[in-house]
């Protein structure tokens, strides 16, 4: 089989026009490019030999008066127009009229002038001004406009012109009613019989109608469709369609049909001309997920019920779905997954279906409830059958899992009735120890707040107890400090008193001059005066005044005596 792209910029009817990228190449080279057998005995054989993409360069090349546009452009194409009308004895298609520059229709440089000459073209290509006159000129011939160098399509008298950039293709009909399609290229042609016609200039990367998954909604890519009107009769036109343009996103394809033929297409631009290849249908090669309901299954008491279940995939070989003759990756899961669950659900019971709320790989019995078995086959019988189907369907399936489900019919109806009692029991039990459970709590809680105060309240008393003991012995430590201290400041004091004295009476003693100690004598009698006062009476305290002293003092007292009781 051919390659799915070419590097043509042209394509007729019988041609796939492909992306000119080559990654595509390489993208395919893995997969399988024909078409599979089908499985009935009644496989119709495939067609060898019958490419889906032909190179029609030289085709186009064999049409009559069929100009490519070079690098020389526009002008050099219809110099070589103009030489292959004149050597078939045609009429030229360049006029041979001289501008000049003073007067008369101005062509600039950039543009094109169009003559009609007798319902022929005439093309003026070289600017400046061209005069109506003399009237020899211009017998049978009028100017019929300008047009641009650079215009996408120019179309008169015969005489197409196509130039198609970047991202655009475009459309042609040629005088046989044969399609072709020209990308990032452009040609000028003159039809002697019938019209060249343009159907539509596409913007390869904007097409109109976007292809979604009818089931996970995702975009598969973009399409848009070019007609043609072809009059049937007098009074009924009717349009065709005669090219498909696709635009397929990375990691997508498309799937293409001739009788029993199928041909991958990978991601890239591309067009159908060939009225024999139909688009079959647009692939994602990523991963998809789903919840899909099934129809009610019979549990093995005759329960019916109806599961929700949820579905992961990965298509990665569109061409083993499309041989089976399934359009989506769902379609083919969803028949399979109902005959799996049916033959799992129809030997389990109602009551084990109602234990296990959810089926799925996480949250399976340990293997000690008896229907766990049943729980088990599905996680293991279930994904080993549905990932072996869904490889023959070239699909990989990623996950399985029984979400939900709803039981129908009258006793299900009932034994809902007592599975709700005996929930609501369950609650209510729940319920009940859960409130034992937090009075429990709460007294242990208030327990713990009072041992706690009663600790802090030790503490602090013993806290306290501690702080007087310490001040004591503080105010104890300090009282004997104070007192040693005091007792040696009064030894100190004494000493130096002593010590004072000691050296006074050794100096006075010393004293040899009798004068200075009879000085001595009045100066400590003047400080005695002046100590006790002027009017003290100084009795001496030992020998005969003693007496006299003694006397004096009862003769005071007595006096004394005789006063205070005339009082």
């Amino acid at each position: 089989m051919p390659n799915l792209t070419t590097m043509s910029n042209y394509a007729d009817g019988s041609t796939v026009v492909g992306d000119d990228s080559r990654d595509q190449h390489e993208f395919l080279k893995s997969k399988p490019k024909v078409n599979y057998d089908l499985p009935s005995p009644a496989s119709p054989k495939k067609r060898m030999g019958q490419p889906f993409i032909n190179n029609i360069d030289t085709e186009l090349e064999e049409r009559p008066f069929f100009v490519r546009i070079g690098k020389d452009g526009l002008i050099a194409a219809l110099q070589k127009l103009d030489k292959q009308l004149v050597e078939s004895g045609r009429p030229k298609l360049l006029s041979k009229k001289v501008p000049t520059d003073w007067i008369g229709s101005e062509i600039t440089p950039g543009e094109l002038g169009l003559i009609n000459h007798g319902g022929s073209p005439k093309i003026l290509t070289r600017p400046g001004r061209y005069p109506g006159f003399p009237l020899r000129n211009w017998w049978a011939r009028s100017f019929e406009g300008k047009k641009g160098l650079s215009d996408t399509v120019i179309e008169f008298l015969g005489l197409t012109v196509v130039q198609v950039s970047q991202n655009q293709a475009a459309v042609i009909s040629d005088p046989q009613n044969s399609i072709f399609v020209i990308k990032n290229a452009g040609f000028v042609c003159f039809a002697i019989e019938g019209t060249y016609d343009v159907l539509s200039i596409v913007d390869q990367t904007h097409l109109s109608q976007n292809v979604k998954d009818k089931i996970t909604h995702s975009i598969l890519g973009s399409t848009h469709e070019v007609t043609m009107k072809s009059k049937l009769n007098a009074k009924e036109e009717k349009e065709y369609v005669v090219a498909t343009f696709l635009n397929i996103p990375a990691n997508n394809c498309a799937i293409l049909q001739r009788g029993d033929d199928l041909e991958l297409l990978g991601a890239g631009q591309s067009v159908i001309t060939n009225p024999s290849v139909t688009l079959r249908g647009l692939y994602t090669l990523g991963e998809n997920q789903i919840e899909m309901p099934t129809k009610d299954i019979f549990t093995r008491d005759q329960v019916p019920v109806s599961l929700t279940i949820y579905l992961k995939w990965q298509l990665t070989e569109p061409l083993k779905l499309t041989t089976h003759g399934y359009n989506t990756p769902y379609d083919a899961l969803r028949d399979k997954t109902q005959s799996i669950l049916t033959q799992i659900v129809a030997h389990l019971d109602y009551s084990a279906m109602v234990k296990q709320r959810s089926i799925g790989p996480d949250n399976m019995e340990d293997g000690t409830d008896p229907s766990s078995a049943f729980l088990d086959a599905l996680r293991t019988r279930a994904m080993d059958e549905m990932h072996e189907a869904a490889l023959d369907y070239g699909i990989i399936l990623k996950d399985l899992a029984v979400i939900d489900r709803q039981f129908k019919g009258e006793i299900a109806s009932t034994m809902d009735k007592l599975t709700t009692r005996a929930l609501q029991a369950q609650v209510e039990a729940a319920n009940v120890d859960r409130e034992n459970s937090n009075k429990v709590k709460q007294e242990e809680g208030a327990l713990s707040v009072a041992r706690i105060k009663a600790q802090a309240r030790n503490t602090q008393a013993d806290s306290e107890a501690y702080s007087v003991v310490a001040a004591a012995k503080a105010q104890a430590q300090r009282t004997r400090i104070e007192a040693e201290a005091q007792a040696e400041a009064t030894r100190l004091a004494a000493e130096a008193d002593a010590e004072a004295i000691r050296i006074k009476a050794n100096a006075d003693a010393q004293v040899s001059d009798q004068f200075a100690r009879e000085m001595e004598l009045r100066r400590m009698e003047v400080a005695k005066v002046r100590a006790y006062g002027s009017k003290t009476v100084f009795v001496p305290s030992d020998g005969p005044a003693a007496q006299m002293g003694s006397a004096m003092a009862l003769g005071m007292a007595a006096g004394m005596g005789a006063d205070a009781r005339r009082a």
